[in-house]
């Protein structure tokens, strides 16, 4: 890790990054591969927070939309869904050797401790991996505005939003042939473009508070430890 690579780092995992083939559950390869991806990343020095989504459990907004359940109770059932993906990456972690602490904005004393902004720094000084689950703790929001606050609040010097794709295209890349991948991006080109970083409020956090954004391909080996060593691999968004 070079002199001007951060050492406090935001890892931000969807719940897709744990899933499978079938699209849902957590799956043992999948847990894996994160889970040595985060100790490469680690083993170079850096202090590491991953805020981890539950999307491959459950999805409270499109819980909601199907009806009979109201909105914030799904999203509570989401926010628990990101708990079950917590503890699994921790035990991942701890059985390939990277000391770890899950950290629950919800109150789960059993499982987890809850999360206090100095605490978790505590953790990280100490070279332990702290994995936040539960969001933010209040429904109507994302794992992504999560992301982005947590980053505010301990101080990391980027966010690393690792996805199924190699960064922020001009269009799905997907549907599109096309479509080009931008090497970086302005806050302000992505806003005009239309462009689906992160959802607008994390992404506004982020603008605000001058924290880097850094989309890539999750699933690629050694890009985890790749970014934190200060290689520029997928799209970084800044102010600048």
């Amino acid at each position: 890790m070079t002199k001007d690579t951060p050492t406090r780092i935001l890892l931000k995992l969807s719940g897709e990054a744990f899933c499978g083939p079938a699209g849902f559950g957590i799956d043992t390869t999948r847990l894996a591969l994160i889970a040595g991806e985060i100790k490469q990343a680690a083993d170079l020095g850096a202090q590491l927070a991953v805020v981890v989504g539950g999307g491959n459990i459950i999805r409270g907004a499109e819980l909601a939309d199907q009806g009979d359940i109201e909105q914030g109770t799904a999203d509570y059932m989401g926010m628990l869904g990101t708990v079950m993906n917590g503890m699994a990456l921790r035990e991942k972690l701890v059985s390939v050797g990277v000391d770890s602490r899950v950290l629950s904005a919800l109150e789960i004393k059993s499982v987890a401790e809850p999360f206090i902004k100095n605490r978790a720094i505590r953790h990280l000084e100490k070279g332990r991996v702290v994995v936040l689950v539960a969001g933010t703790g209040n429904p109507f929001f994302t794992t992504d505005t999560c992301a982005a606050l947590r980053a505010t609040e301990l101080g990391c010097t980027q966010l690393l939003k690792a996805t199924k794709v190699d960064g922020v295209y001009t269009a799905d890349p997907k549907t599109n042939p096309e479509a080009t991948r931008y090497e970086s991006l302005s806050f302000d080109e992505a806003l005009a473009k239309g462009l689906a970083v992160m959802d607008v409020t994390a992404f506004a956090m982020c603008r605000e508070r001058n924290i880097p954004i850094r989309v890539f391909q999750f699933d690629v080996p050694g890009n985890i430890a790749r970014v934190v060593s200060g290689d520029s691999i997928g799209t970084l968004v800044t102010n600048e």
